[in-house]
């Protein structure tokens, strides 16, 4: 098994045993969402265990939009305004249709993560997604924040490849958090 493998097994644990934190995790997400007045956020549909941030999508002011994975290594973000949402190429559920946004049209990011880094970096599934998105010079300007419960923050440096690309910082149930920027090495 390799180490990012075990560390998804410890934080999916540690993720588990904390889910009587979603409420205030959503809130500190609203919170970071009104303080910063963006314009389209980008959310996520949520998988058993993940804080869920498309229910509040009623309680934000600025447009949603959700991502689309084809289920061969690509994400885009689209509009979920008042779009069905259908079963992406993962079996997510994401807007049947519409036009991909570009970055400069998302102001804010917000993913789940299974575990993040005081670096930004995070531990997601192992499905590369996000990492390819976010190689791109351009999605990786647009502010993107980890989504998770504080128990699932590492006390440690988590593997990192080279094309993971840092999160600008995290939300917990004690609010937004900033990442430090990755030494050169």
């Amino acid at each position: 098994m390799t180490d990012k493998q075990n560390l998804r097994r410890i934080f999916r644990l540690r993720r588990r045993e904390a889910q009587d934190v979603s409420s205030a995790i959503q809130q500190a997400v609203l919170a970071l969402i009104e303080s910063c007045s963006p314009g389209v956020v980008g959310l996520y549909s949520p998988l058993p265990g993940e804080v869920d941030l498309f229910s509040l999508r009623e309680q934000i002011a600025a447009p949603v939009a959700l991502p689309r994975a084809d289920g061969e290594g690509v994400v885009e973000y689209l509009s979920c305004s008042d779009t069905p949402l259908v079963p992406d190429g993962c079996g997510i559920p994401a807007p049947s249709q519409g036009i991909p946004l570009k970055p400069e049209q998302i102001s804010l990011l917000l993913v789940p993560a299974l575990s993040v880094d005081a670096h930004g970096i995070r531990l997601g599934y192992g499905g590369g997604y996000y990492d390819r998105l976010r190689a791109d010079p351009d999605w990786a300007d647009v502010p993107a924040w980890a989504v998770l419960p504080s128990t699932c923050l590492s006390s440690t440096p988590l593997p990192r490849d080279q094309w993971d690309v840092p999160f600008h910082g995290w939300i917990t149930e004690f609010g937004p958090g900033l990442a430090s920027p990755v030494s050169a090495s």
